[in-house]
């Protein structure tokens, strides 16, 4: 028979230590949590410090800043997929903002005292981090981006309205996009309490429904010379070149998903019985479930071989929207079949599947939407504009 969960041959025994400290860590202070944490619309902080402490957040931060330094993206993979088993999507979808997101600007960018100051509290989780791009009038369109950031004296003024912010409502540090100058964007980092920084309304959304996302605006932020992140007008040069991990998160997290939805529906369809059988017995089923689990096994081949090319440096934007792309609708289209499987019973919120099926439904938007990823690859083929 097979197991859904059996070991890959791109783990080593490090990396399957790992699994199993963030196995007991999801079994201990998430699993049974996660309902709670989803009817209160809300996950407490209490539960980032633990994750910080146990090392599950600065995993690639430098050590001396309270880190790991661990660039293996293994490591990260093998933290997603028992998380997603417990079909915790929204604590994973937090968690990657944090460390797949928003601390390789720190990381790559901060200097000197930017990095003493953000990212020890970033790593251990007594600081949750944002990053704000999107705006009410721009979405995938990063050129259109309308907040300012203005010369001000020695510092800068910023303003602007951007939404759809993960972890915008906890967030204590938040990545700003600005314009700052004609064709030229930097990044800038907004400190919770700052004067002028409001946040607007906590968004309620389809799915994800535990975490955090939110309308943020800065109005007349003053920012000192030492909240601008790496160098002035290369903003959108930075934004660039850290969008692949994050596509490449989003795919692995699709996987993932796949993998929890499927595996809970084959436990499913052999409990259930109708017409004084297994559903497991009949031909429809059997035939669903082998289309599935190929289609999830091939997808995984390739989002398994981009995470080793990630871990060499070697992950392509355009390779990055590949596994994006693919594996997100792959995602979208297994969960819709496994609801399907399971009847009835798959349209209520006390069965995991449920949830995961409203979960799954912004995989193919966020992280940039699956028409863009397709432009990014039909470009790079046809080299058109």
């Amino acid at each position: 028979m097979t197991d859904l969960y059996e070991r890959r041959s791109l783990f080593d025994d490090e990396h399957e230590a790992f699994r199993d400290s963030v196995k007991a860590f999801v079994a201990r202070e998430v699993a049974a949590n996660v309902d709670d944490w989803e009817e209160a619309a809300d996950i407490p902080r209490d539960i980032w410090l633990l994750a910080g402490q146990l090392g599950y957040l600065g995993l690639p931060v430098p050590e001396d800043c309270g880190g790991s330094a661990i660039t293996d993206y293994r490591f990260r993979m093998a933290m997603i997929e028992e998380t997603a088993r417990a079909g915790a999507n929204s604590l994973a979808a937090g968690f990657a903002a944090q460390t797949d997101v928003v601390l390789p600007y720190f990381i790559d960018l901060a200097a000197g005292e930017q990095r003493k100051r953000w990212l020890p509290k970033l790593a251990s989780g007594e600081w949750i981090g944002a990053i704000a791009m999107t705006e009410p009038g721009t979405g995938s369109d990063l050129k259109g981006i309308r907040a300012t950031a203005v010369r001000d004296g020695d510092g800068w003024l910023l303003n602007g309205s951007k939404t759809f912010i993960t972890n915008g409502i906890n967030a204590d540090l938040v990545i700003v996009v600005a314009r700052t100058g004609e064709g030229a964007f930097s990044l800038f980092v907004v400190e919770n309490g700052t004067t002028g920084f409001t946040r607007g309304r906590k968004l309620r959304k389809l799915g994800l429904k535990a975490q955090d996302t939110a309308e943020l605006h800065f109005d007349d932020v003053r920012l000192d010379a030492g909240a601008l992140l790496g160098e002035e007008g290369r903003g959108l040069h930075a934004l660039m070149s850290h969008l692949p991990l994050e596509r490449l998160n989003i795919a692995v997290t699709a996987c993932a998903g796949a993998r929890a939805a499927l595996a809970w529906t084959i436990d499913y369809v052999r409990d259930r019985r109708a017409f004084g059988k297994q559903l497991a017995e009949f031909q429809n089923t059997q035939f669903a479930v082998a289309e599935m689990v190929t289609e999830l096994e091939v997808t995984q081949a390739y989002v398994d071989d981009a995470v080793l090319r990630f871990n060499r440096d070697e992950l392509s934007a355009v390779d990055a929207a590949k596994a994006k792309w693919w594996a997100t609708e792959m995602h979208k289209r297994l969960v819709d079949r496994c609801l399907q499987l399971h009847g009835g019973y798959g349209y209520m919120l006390e069965y995991p599947i449920a949830r995961a099926y409203a979960d799954t439904r912004v995989t193919t938007i966020y992280g940039g939407t699956t028409e863009i990823m397709k432009l990014i690859i039909a470009r790079d083929v046809l080299e058109t504009r």
